[in-house]
């Protein structure tokens, strides 16, 4: 356990002036007017507030002194984590023509900068992402209207007609889409519109002509945040993460032949051709949020079908019919990014112009204090913490710029002697000089601080030289902004709006004194190496960008071989892994793709290279708690009815005290079946236990019963948990008397509906007044 830094002195100023005005009539009884006027009385104040401030520099000594520590020690605190994040930057003022953007370009969410990690091709136009959402149960009425509808325009339909809705992909809403389940062609439709201004006539034509001229050979860049909840990830022995099997996405434009009409197929159904286009891309987009680069054909290509009979918009495999008349006027073309293998294929957000943006704020030549050509020279940083790969040190000296360049070194000791000399310890004869040092320095990210080499390890800057830092830091935490708050970019062409369609991710502090210390055993164990299951919960807890709640490590355990307990795999660790919060299911939190991979990249290097290391979820089992109470005579009804449901769902959270466990944590034997982590693994959920956890509660006299079950299912006195089954409280009910039937607290299930047939999908029309 951490020693608490001693507080040295706690008097403050008006104490130090009342005990020293106290004392004057013992001392100088003489001195009888204590006015704030009299000029003694202003000498007092003057000592006091003096005397103050060097008893706060008294008490910061022992955090330096826990720091130097640490230091010594060679254990290093955690330093920040930038946040990430996507925005768009969309040219909607400016001249209707393409402009080429850098990577580096700011954008500012308030104070907080980002960077852009990529250039782009800014291109002038709007687009609109929509998908073709299954109509909900519609009536055979309705379907028999259909199918007489659409017969008139080539005969009867051979297959059933399946109505679909064009419904935007909206940024605002919460949750995602699943090409696989809710698109009845599994296609996201990306429409690339024509700026405003001019929507008919001649002005019209023109426009469409002139952005065409526009995107004739540039790139378009596409964003997609997908879903990433509910997975694995899997480290191999001695290679890199075997992520699972996601389907494929491919990206496809209209194929409009010179005359315009669209292809028909053998029943005379619209069987549109489509070109597929060349991805450029580096991240898998239904696993991390990234960009794909597409670049468009000619001017002459960016078409489309001409011919098309008013009944035939949005029928089959062309794109979605737009009610809009104004904005379907403006349509210059469609994208196409269809999921092409089964499996879930689930997107919250896509959209054009859009590059990945990391929060970090850039410092161009800052000038430190000159060299003195002393050894263990150190230099501070006006920016706290900086980021470590990106700080580089220019030297100048004698008018002239140091054409050696200063690199980051982790162990100054490591580094070579300044001056190149022979090894007396070697017999004559023999070569031993070797070479002199690079300009090597180390940097403590945390507080900023840069040390130079003593002379017999690293250079020191000589004497006069006058030093400039370049590096980027970062504000950690204060970087996940929410949805639109990046909005601002200083150097942005006139005209140009940036924002950030979701949610940034992955800021997180630097590590205090106090939590460093706390690693201090157990980093003198392991060695930032994975070897025991201590040294993989203790590293996994000190992953930078994320905020883990919980980790549970199973030796010898593969999530596949489930029900199996831990040992029946050799050479294979399992970390069920849980984070400290989740907006979406604040009860059941469940890591998403970011989350573990961001463990991933962290654990990877520390491992041994014959151990296959699997970071999962836990599988949450849905039940139901209805509890009946007898309530002490005088007490509140209401709150011991409140305080038993909470204590209920306390004691089956997976998650109770997020952050590693204390020392003794892991040296006590357990004493409960919930400990102060969660619920623990592969441990039954008693209808028993749940009955003297209630009976606990301050103001329950008695409890009548507790009725327990697993989802739909009737009453049980035990559930089992393997694996890494958790439980999920999904409701509960508390009464005065005798428990409340489940079936009154669960209600009905909802029956599952069963596929049909793959049918022919069809615009629906709303009816209008």
């Amino acid at each position: 356990m951490a020693a608490t830094a001693p507080n040295l002195d706690n008097r403050r100023y008006q104490d130090l002036l009342d005990e020293t005005l106290a004392r004057v009539p013992v001392h100088t009884p003489e001195w009888t007017n204590f006015n704030k006027s009299d000029p003694g009385v202003t000498v007092v104040e003057l000592f006091a507030f003096l005397t103050e401030n060097i008893l706060y520099r008294a008490n910061q000594m022992p955090d330096r002194n826990r720091r130097k520590f640490l230091r010594l020690l060679g254990i290093a605190l955690r330093p920040a984590s930038p946040a990430g994040g996507m925005v768009t930057i969309r040219n909607d003022r400016g001249p209707l023509q393409a402009v080429t953007l850098g990577a580096g370009l700011e954008v500012r969410a308030g104070e907080v900068p980002f960077r852009t990690q990529m250039g782009l091709d800014v291109l002038p136009i709007e687009a609109q992402v929509y998908y073709k959402r299954r109509l909900a149960s519609p009536s055979q009425e309705l379907r028999d209207y259909y199918e007489l509808l659409y017969s008139s325009y080539g005969g009867k339909i051979p297959t059933d007609p399946e109505l679909y809705e064009t419904v935007p992909l909206d940024e605002k809403a919460a949750s995602a889409i699943d090409l696989g389940g809710d698109a009845v062609d599994r296609s996201l439709w990306i429409g690339l519109f024509a700026r405003k201004g001019g929507e008919t006539g001649r002005q019209l034509e023109d426009l469409l002509r002139d952005t065409r001229k526009q995107l004739d050979g540039r790139t378009l860049t596409l964003g997609v945040v997908p879903a990433v909840d509910e997975v694995t990830v899997r480290l191999t022995p001695a290679g890199k993460a075997n992520l699972q099997d996601e389907p494929a996405l491919v990206f496809e434009r209209p194929d409009v032949p010179n005359d315009g009409k669209v292809q028909k197929g053998a029943d005379n159904e619209p069987a549109p051709a489509y070109k597929r286009m060349t991805p450029r891309l580096n991240v898998d987009l239904l696993s991390d949020p990234g960009v794909v680069q597409l670049t468009l054909p000619a001017a002459d290509e960016l078409t489309l079908w001409r011919d098309l009979d008013p009944l035939e918009s949005g029928v089959g495999d062309l794109p979605p019919a737009i009610d809009d008349t104004k904005l379907a006027g403006r349509l210059v073309t469609w994208i196409r990014m269809r999921c092409t293998v089964a499996g879930r294929a689930r997107i919250l957000w896509a959209g054009a112009n859009a590059v990945p943006v990391t929060q970090r704020a850039r410092v161009v030549g800052e000038p430190l204090a000159d060299g003195t050509g002393q050894p263990d020279q150190v230099r501070r940083l006006s920016k706290a913490p900086v980021l470590e790969d990106s700080v580089s040190i220019d030297v100048v000296y004698d008018g002239r710029k140091d054409t050696d360049s200063w690199k980051v070194i982790d162990d100054l000791l490591a580094a070579g002697p300044e001056i190149v000399t022979e090894d007396l310890r070697m017999p004559p004869g023999r070569e031993t000089k070797g070479s002199a040092a690079p300009n090597f320095f180390a940097i403590d990210a945390v507080a900023g601080e840069i040390r130079f080499g003593d002379g017999a390890h690293g250079r020191r800057p000589p004497g006069g030289a006058k030093l400039y830092a370049t590096y980027d830091y970062s504000v950690g935490a204060a970087g996940n902004v929410g949805a639109g708050a990046i909005n601002a970019g200083p150097t942005l062409p006139s005209g140009f709006v940036v924002t950030n369609p979701v949610r940034t991710w992955g800021g997180a502090d630097a590590e205090n004194e106090g939590d460093g210390e706390r690693q201090i055993r157990r980093h003198l164990q392991h060695r930032d190496r994975l070897v025991t299951a201590a040294d993989f919960e203790a590293i996994a807890y000190r992953a930078p960008g994320v905020d883990v709640g919980r980790v549970d490590v199973l030796p010898a355990f593969h999530p596949g071989l489930a029900p199996n307990q831990p040992g029946g795999a050799p050479g294979v660790v399992t970390l069920m892994v849980i984070p400290a919060h989740d907006l979406k299911q604040p009860d059941a939190p469940i890591p998403d793709r970011l989350f573990l991979n961001t463990l991933c990249r962290y654990l990877d290097p520390r491992r041994l290279v014959t151990t296959e290391l699997i970071l999962c979820a836990p599988i949450y089992k849905g039940i139901w708690v209805s509890v009946g109470i007898d309530v002490v005579a005088g007490k509140s009804i209401a709150e011991v009815v409140d305080a038993v449901k909470q204590h209920i769902k306390d004691f089956l959270a997976p998650v109770r005290k997020a952050g590693l466990p204390d020392t003794t944590d892991l040296l006590t034997a357990p004493q409960r079946v919930a400990t102060d982590r969660g619920w623990r693994l592969r441990t039954a959920v008693s209808s028993r236990v749940l009955l003297a956890e209630a009976a606990r509660v301050d103001g329950v006299s008695s409890v009548s019963d507790v009725l327990l079950s697993e989802g739909d299912k009737a009453p049980q006195s035990s559930i089992e948990m393997q694996g890494l089954e958790l439980p999920r409280l999904l409701g509960i009910s508390v009464v005065v008397g005798e428990p409340e039937p489940l079936d009154a607290l669960r209600g009905q299930p909802v029956a599952t509906q069963t596929p049909g047939k793959r049918r022919l999908p069809v615009p629906f029309v709303p009816e209008e007044c």
